[in-house]
């Protein structure tokens, strides 16, 4: 009796397969380099700052979004597009990772 973790006494161990007739082998097969998709990285940061900002109006907008336990929302959303400012100041300024962010 075998569980899991141990093979059977009667099973073969595994070997690896063949490429058939007419394939090439994997080490024989030539693969191109893959360049990086460039990404609009201020495109990407300016949106999320629309995002808090609407986010922030909407807090204030409706008195049920900031008031009582939920007074802390509206600081929520500033602290995010602060956030979103100052990583929209370091992908435009380019420098150490963000050379090639924007």
């Amino acid at each position: 009796m075998t569980d899991e973790t141990t093979p059977a006494a009667d099973s073969a161990p595994s070997t690896p397969s063949r490429p058939a007739a007419g394939q090439p082998r994997p080490e024989d097969v030539r693969t191109e380099e893959v360049e990086p998709l460039h990404v609009p990285m201020l495109r990407i940061i300016e949106a999320g700052l629309v995002a808090w900002v609407v986010a922030l109006v909407v807090t204030l907008v409706v008195p049920a979004l900031h008031e009582g336990d939920r007074s802390w929302w509206p600081w929520t959303c500033v602290a995010g597009f602060l956030l979103g400012v100052l990583g929209w100041a370091y992908v435009r300024r380019g420098r150490g990772n963000a050379r090639g962010a924007a």
